[in-house]
């Protein structure tokens, strides 16, 4: 039988308990049985935690990887997603579709717990939905989530609180960072889905994005992360659709067909007085998409990096 998404997930993040100590990670368990790993909250984490909640992330339907790159001729790590189940991957599992919101604490949920959860309108559109016996979803958050965060998602998805594992860190953290870094595939299938572009033509995928500095707050995290994928990421995309129905959604998918398009996302928000919802959605996916056609074999490029926001984001400048 094949094992659902969150079965998949549960066995990366009980590898990454069983190495926490290699991992410079934290699991506990609250009072009700449920797992929390601490991520990059009051452990330092690292690169290769990072790596591995990527993996989660993604379920496990998705490699990631370190490699060497460079931006503006200073050298910066690639972090590098390809998969061959991008749908399942991304949007099913490693969107931050699931606001998780209880008193005081607030953070975006992502992985697999949102595909046993089901309840956002993406779930009509893309496969994916599942009943699994256990649940794992990632949390970006400055807070460790505590019994009340874990018994209320158990009580969401109608589970235990012992089959629910939670891992969590902040942005500005080596993993926290690597994780939001490791989106740039999803933000694209995501742009795509606003665009109504049918997710099951996308056959496979892969997309890579500038590890950026970590920065020394939440806000300042933000902003580089989101540079990272907006002026760096580069996705590649095989499909299966019209020769027309590409050439007509493709100059829409990079961020450059955004008005907001061209400055660091620091100044962005602050030009929206640090409000979301006010700055372009259309902003929000890579940098660069280019389409491989398998039903006809032609091939399109849309949009371009910019190296010089990237350098004025990640680099002091100053000396």
């Amino acid at each position: 039988m094949t094992p659902s998404l969150n079965e998949r997930a549960q066995r990366l993040a009980d590898h990454m308990a069983a190495t926490a100590a290699a991992l410079r990670i934290q699991g506990h368990t609250t009072a009700a049985g449920a797992r929390i790993i601490d991520c990059g909250i009051k452990t330092p984490g690292g690169l290769q935690a990072g790596l591995g909640l990527a993996r989660v992330c993604l379920s496990g339907q998705a490699e990631v990887a370190l490699a060497p790159g460079e931006v503006a001729g200073v050298a910066c790590p690639q972090v590098q997603v390809t998969s061959d189940a991008p749908v399942l991957a991304c949007m099913a599992s490693q969107y931050a579709g699931w606001q998780i919101s209880v008193g005081k604490f607030f953070a975006m949920g992502s992985g697999p717990m949102r595909a046993a959860y089901g309840k956002e309108e993406l779930f009509s559109d893309i496969p994916g939905k599942e009943q699994a016996p256990v649940a794992v979803g990632c949390l970006e958050t400055r807070k460790l989530p505590d019994d009340a965060i874990a018994d209320y998602i158990a009580q969401a998805l109608g589970l235990p609180a012992n089959k629910i594992t939670l891992l969590a860190a902040p942005a500005a953290s080596i993993a926290g960072t690597l994780q939001v870094v490791a989106r740039s595939l999803e933000t694209a299938l995501h742009k795509l889905h606003e665009l109504k572009f049918d997710l099951n033509q996308v056959v496979s995928g892969m997309g890579s994005a500038p590890l950026p500095p970590v920065a020394k707050d939440e806000l300042g995290a933000i902003g580089r992360t989101n540079d990272a994928i907006l002026y760096g990421g580069r996705v590649v995309l095989w499909v299966r659709a019209e020769d027309d129905q590409i050439a007509q959604v493709g100059p829409q998918v990079p961020a450059s067909a955004s008005s907001d398009y061209g400055a660091p996302f620091a100044a962005i928000f602050e030009r929206y007085h640090q409000d979301f919802y006010k700055i372009d959605p259309m902003l929000f996916s890579p940098a660069e998409v280019v389409f491989h056609n398998l039903a006809s074999g032609r091939a399109w490029a849309f949009g371009r990096i910019l190296p010089e926001v990237l350098h004025r984001s990640f680099f002091d400048t100053s000396a």
